[in-house]
């Protein structure tokens, strides 16, 4: 089993007490499934209210540490109008975030997380931006930094906080700049991850970026202002790439007045989290595809996709070296919902348990809840957008069962002695269990998409159906046959007679109809 990710979640704090209050709740409302985490907070607050909330948070767990800000207390100003900060206060809150990253370099973390005081975070932030496997990223948050300006992002493209591409000694005309720093914001509204030049506030850092020596000590030959600048510079520098994440915005309370706004921010985000949004610590019921593709682009790759994109999560794919736009096809189509996907370089599909172990254990590193595995060909009936979401909200099942029906045409599937895979129920959708010890069957082909222990968990079957389509094109029929002739001559793995039947001329074809009703 690969180890568990230990993170260190860090904050230099000082905040005003209801505005600190909501940045803790947040924190403990994190999901941590599949990561170790540490917290460590420098008190720096002038006020005892503020004081008692951290240790009220910290009483009764042995993973928080709080430090002192050591005084003396400089003058901050921050208001309804802005943030003014010192010159001097800039660098000492560098200090601070310098003192985190020592902790996490001699902590061994994998990654440390340092976020601002002031933030809301949504529940899925950290899993989330652990699985994106980066060494600097940011989950983008939006502020109006005076109250009459539009809201706009902590991250930037380069500069002093400039929001539009400019290449090296390029000029443009003030409506070219407005033009390209619409585009970047417009950008930025789309779910995704993106390359970016500069971005603070709510990072995760992780221990190659640590060990490589990032730091927020001022440049003393840079006139930008603000530490994370100088920090964002030197990464760069030591090669290092930063990227802004806007899948899980948190929610900035810049001034008191945004608590306001802070309720709707919550009902928002909790109605989006399916199951029970406010038991973020118990099962949850998120669904996480995982796919194996290879040259699916001319096929039913992007029919199944679209279907899919309805009821899933997120993604994991796993491209085994296509020669066509296989991987084109699966960004844009799922476009909005969080994507891992990865391209081997020389194909492996003539030892199917190497992709199929490799597809798990990409998917694991998502920390998932449930992990659903179809094939490029393989589309749930319509009624599954809704049911699917119901069986995943199930703390009961950890497996789920479903009928494959092999389609021979659009409106048909075959039945008879050697296709009758719908007369039984095979595992499509397991719920990851953090500790089990997996295990697969180690053969080349029909190895099973998941691991063959999955039987030991707890066990259900659905009336839901799934189409195979792969087999509804004669030239695709006449193409799996020459291939398990090629891959399987001797039928170790298979059985010869249906490898035979394939090309029978005349399939005994039962209509298909869809179900409305539920499933029970």
């Amino acid at each position: 089993m690969p180890s568990i990710p230990k993170i260190l979640i860090a904050s230099p704090v000082r905040q005003k007490p209801a505005i600190l209050a909501e940045f803790l709740r947040s924190l403990e409302q994190l999901e941590t499934t599949g990561l170790q985490v540490d917290f460590a907070f420098i008190d720096d607050n002038d006020h005892k209210e503020a004081c008692d909330l951290l240790q009220r948070f910290a009483a009764g767990k042995k993973n928080v540490i709080i430090l002192s800000g050591g005084g003396p207390y400089l003058p901050y100003s921050c208001d309804e109008t802005t943030h003014r900060w010192r010159e001097e206060l800039i660098w000492r809150v560098a200090g601070f975030k310098n003192r985190f990253l020592e902790m996490a370099k001699e902590g061994n973390y994998d990654y440390l997380f340092l976020v601002d005081s002031d933030l809301v975070l949504h529940p899925k932030t950290l899993v989330h931006l652990v699985s994106l496997g980066k060494d600097i990223v940011a989950e983008v948050f939006w502020t109006r930094w005076e109250p009459t300006l539009e809201p706009m992002p902590q991250v930037w493209l380069g500069d002093q906080y400039r929001l539009y591409h400019l290449e090296r000694g390029e000029l443009v005309d003030e409506k070219e700049a407005i033009r390209r720093q619409r585009e970047f914001l417009d950008t930025l509204r789309k779910p995704g991850t993106y390359k970016v030049g500069g971005l603070g506030a709510c990072t995760l850092i992780s221990r190659e970026a640590l060990l490589r020596g990032v730091s927020f000590s001022e440049i003393y030959n840079l006139s930008l202002i603000g530490e994370d600048r100088h920090f964002c510079i030197r990464a760069a520098a030591l090669g290092l790439e930063l990227y802004a994440d806007t899948h899980y915005p948190p929610y900035h309370i810049y001034r008191e007045s945004d608590l306001a706004g802070l309720k709707e921010y919550k009902e928002r985000v909790f109605s989006l989290i399916p199951g029970d949004g406010k038991k973020i610590k118990g099962r949850a019921s998120t669904i996480t595809l995982a796919m194996l593709v290879r040259n699916e682009a001319g096929r039913y790759l992007e029919r199944v996709l679209r279907h899919a994109a309805r009821y899933i999560d997120r993604a994991v794919i796993l491209d085994d070296a296509s020669e066509d736009s296989t991987p084109e096809v699966c960004r844009r189509v799922l476009e909005g919902i969080p994507l891992t996907l990865v391209s081997n370089r020389e194909p492996s599909f003539h030892n199917e348990v190497t992709l199929r172990r490799q597809l798990w254990e990409l998917a694991v590193s998502t920390r998932p809840d449930w992990i659903l595995i179809l094939d490029a060909d393989e589309i749930f009936e319509e009624r599954a957008v809704g049911e699917l979401r119901r069986l995943a909200a199930d703390p009961e099942v950890e497996v789920y069962y479903f009928r494959l029906f092999d389609m021979w045409d659009e409106e048909h599937y075959r039945e008879d002695a050697w296709w009758r895979a719908h007369h039984f129920y095979r595992p499509f959708m397991v719920r990851y269990v953090p500790g089990f010890p997996y295990r697969w069957l180690e053969t080349p082909q029909h190895c099973g998409r998941f691991p063959c222990n999955i039987t030991e968990l707890k066990g259900a079957t659905s009336s839901l159906r799934i189409k195979h389509l792969g087999w509804m094109k004669p030239e695709d029929r006449l193409a799996k046959y020459y291939r398990y002739k090629k891959l399987d001559p001797q039928a170790r793995y298979g059985v010869r007679e249906q490898y035979l039947s394939i090309l029978d001329p005349k399939p005994r074809l039962i209509l298909w109809k869809e179900e409305e009703e539920p499933s029970s």
